[in-house]
């Protein structure tokens, strides 16, 4: 599956710029029902039952560098403060996912494509306080601690 992939990515396929099509027309965070690649969202725990989501990012091009304001007032911190030149796309997107669903854990994120405005990212989530999540042993051992000890006292 891995191989397939890279060669999807490498020769940049028809189904590959479709699906970009596609994706780039809807919104930039997407629950989506199973995961593109089944094969990475394996390696960071993901399992087809309750208690997991996958969501799709889109995550914009572009460097950190953005032009001062000309006219009009002054803002006090210029509008551009919250660029952070030492964060990563893919960790941009896990922040981004877990403002939007603050009751869900992430278990991590793998690239999926970029065209040339955008990037997208898959982030696979768990939700802790799930009964299939909190009988699971496998899934309890990569969560953090802060998770596990309110399952223990609830136990």
């Amino acid at each position: 599956m891995t191989e397939t992939w890279q060669e999807m990515l490498s020769k940049r396929t028809e189904e590959l710029k479709q699906k970009i099509i596609k994706w780039r027309r809807g919104p930039s965070i997407v629950r989506v029902t199973k995961p593109t690649r089944i094969d990475r969202a394996r390696r960071l725990g993901y399992k087809a039952k309750q208690g997991f989501v996958v969501v799709r990012v889109r995550i914009s091009k572009g460097g950190i560098r953005f032009p001062r304001p000309k006219a009009g007032r002054r803002q006090k911190k210029m509008g551009v403060v919250k660029r952070k030149g030492h964060i990563n796309r893919r960790e941009i997107a896990i922040g981004r996912v877990k403002r939007k669903f603050p009751n869900l854990h992430p278990m991590g994120a793998y690239y999926l494509a970029e065209d040339g405005k955008y990037y997208w990212y898959e982030v696979v989530m768990v939700d802790p306080h799930h009964p299939a999540i909190k009988s699971d042993v496998e899934v309890q051992k990569r969560l953090p601690k802060r998770f596990k000890a309110k399952v223990l006292e609830e136990s």
